[in-house]
């Protein structure tokens, strides 16, 4: 029940256009009904050889068809432009609400569970908005008009009617009572399919290198296994009593006891002729018309599951927005007694974290992986809410700023920064639409990047694959970098940033990096320790705790994990492959 309450109401937007859908599509089940009924005239006339009605009767049978195409038609055209709307309302409602919420539970969620929400999940609505919503119509209004009528006439060929679908029906109800499950089952082993063949494909390169397609596709094969499985233990367990369900249902058995029982009383006398053509025909319609439930249902358990999810994130609460919008004095950040932990986790990521970053400074983290590094980055733009202390930007408190003011103090240039399928000079400028090209190009030269764009057919205007994939990792970085050169803001946020740095990119990337730090509070995390060596600051970090801090000189004359790390650094850069 729940679950049907939040499908209508997630599809509440269009529920009036859906209405009208649904009313017409009654409409036309009537008239089809209309048309039987007819139909049953015609041979009675036929019968008894009135050649007049029998020409008035195909008369009414053409106008009736007419009409009921007509409805039926307008009702699935009423239903698939509602369907259209509902997609881009979903859509849009989905997309404002995540641009809202805290950028962590995104990065949670992944790209991957976010887009199956926006794209296969709104699409389910749309396929039961557009063809199960004018089948809800009919299939409740055909068989209770027809049980209506069938009992105006005789209400003993009504109860024999009633009896075939009741027993057809309680074999259907009790068998889908039992395996509630097996549909999850169903869905989950089609999605295990599914990312096992992406895994597949997009490592594809490192499968040929490794394992040269040996066991590449055992999740692939146990995925398929475990699929074909839960589609054979469901027709053993399951087939027999839904083969018996359909065959009760079926119109030509209902037709067969209809037509003995119906023939044994015309010949009786206790029928008329036209009452036993009208239970036959109403009868195995009736029976035939209960198939389209087995649609609505398929449509409607996935439409459930996907309004479902649509729901969970639609009631992520969003980042509170400040009731006030302060000021910051300067580019200073400020740590104050901060401990974080991740939703679902019982271990803080952070504990008890105090630290200050001058204006204009550069500071460095480094750690282990699951220090707390990143935490600490994707808590200054407010990814997430700390639980405890308070986080400060130029003396205020982040949650008392604007979200607006806030990123107007930061740039990022993430480990895998994000190129979009547009032009060079609009990834550039991006969210700075009104820079000119003279701006633009004055920052990817200092980004290093100028000459190579220079080189490509169509230069700035040149129109970049989807994902980048024309640009190698080092190229995406430096666009990056041009477009944090771009923003100039006054707090610059690196993520390993470097991460893609090779011996071609390197120095580009350096100078890059130099020509951005110009006068910027830097935060930077990197594995590479030659980069951090001019820091102002170091921070070392273990299980969400400062251990060590203070600048290079300083780090490498304590005992401690920082003189460790640098001499381990040291060593590995002057280990030579020597013949054996």
């Amino acid at each position: 029940m729940e679950k049907k309450n939040i499908l209508w109401k997630i599809i509440g937007p269009v529920r009036r256009k859906i209405n009208m859908a649904m009313i017409t599509s009654g409409l036309s089940s009537v008239f089809s009904i209309i048309n039987l009924l007819l139909l049953a005239f015609l041979i009675n006339a036929l019968f008894n050889s009135d050649t007049r009605q029998v020409l008035y009767f195909l008369g009414g049978m053409l106008i009736s068809t007419v009409i009921s195409y007509v409805t039926r038609l307008n009702a699935f055209d009423r239903s698939h432009y509602a369907a259209f709307e509902l997609e881009a309302v979903l859509r849009m409602q989905v997309a404002r609400h995540l641009a809202i919420l805290p950028l962590g539970y995104i990065t949670e969620k992944g790209s991957g569970g976010l887009t199956k929400v926006l794209n296969d999940d709104v699409r389910s609505l749309h396929g039961f908005v557009a063809d199960a919503t004018p089948l809800y119509a009919r299939a409740y209004v055909f068989p209770i008009v027809s049980l209506i009528i069938l009992f105006y006439f005789d209400w003993r060929v009504a109860l024999i009617s009633v009896g075939i679908v009741l027993l057809g029906v309680l074999i259907f109800i009790f068998i889908m009572s039992r395996n509630k499950g097996v549909y999850k089952k169903f869905n989950d082993s089609k999605e295990a399919i599914n990312v096992s063949v992406i895994e597949y494909v997009q490592a594809m390169p490192i499968v040929r290198v490794f394992d040269g397609g040996k066991t590449s596709f055992v999740r692939f094969d146990d995925a398929l296994e475990n699929y074909k499985k839960i589609l054979t233990d469901y027709y053993k367990e399951y087939g027999l009593g839904m083969r018996i369900s359909m065959f009760i249902l079926n119109p030509l058995p209902t037709f067969i006891v209809l037509l003995l029982v119906g023939s044994f009383w015309y010949m009786n006398g206790q029928i008329g002729f036209l009452t036993l053509i009208i239970s036959l025909l109403l009868g195995t319609a009736l029976v035939e018309s209960l198939h389209t439930f087995r649609s609505i249902m398929n449509l409607t358990f996935r439409a459930e599951i996907s309004a479902k999810r649509i729901e969970e994130v639609l009631n992520v609460k969003p980042i509170k927005p400040s009731d006030k919008d302060l000021k910051p004095a300067d580019a200073s950040v400020v740590f104050e007694n901060v401990s974080f932990t991740y939703e679902g986790r019982e271990e803080k990521a952070l504990e008890d974290i105090s630290f200050t970053i001058a204006p204009k400074s550069f500071t460095a983290i480094i750690g282990s992986s699951g220090s707390g590094k990143s935490t600490i980055l994707r808590l200054i733009p407010r990814f997430w809410d700390v639980q405890e202390g308070r986080i400060k930007i130029g003396g205020v408190d982040v949650k008392d700023m604007k979200l607006e003011t806030l990123m107007a103090q930061l740039s990022f240039v993430f480990q895998d920064s994000f190129i979009f399928h547009d032009t060079v000079e609009n990834n550039i400028k991006k969210g700075m639409e009104e820079a000119d090209r003279e701006q633009v190009t004055a920052a990817s030269k200092a980004a290093g990047i100028h000459d190579e764009i220079m080189q490509l057919p169509d230069g700035y205007d040149t129109l970049i694959q989807e994902r980048g994939i024309n640009f190698s990792g080092g190229q995406k970085q430096r666009l990056a970098i041009a477009r944090a050169i771009l923003s100039n803001k006054p707090i610059l946020v690196l993520d390993e940033a470097t991460s893609f740095s090779d011996t071609e990119n390197e120095y580009k990337l350096m100078q890059a990096f130099k020509n951005l730090m110009q006068d910027k509070t830097v935060i930077m995390i990197a594995h590479r320790l030659e980069t951090i060596k001019k820091a102002d600051q170091i921070l070392v970090l273990q299980k969400g705790k400062v251990i060590q801090r203070g600048n290079h000189s300083e780090l490498i004359t304590q005992k401690g994990s920082y003189r460790q790390v640098w001499a381990s650094y040291q060593e590995a850069r002057n280990w030579h492959i020597k013949n054996v």
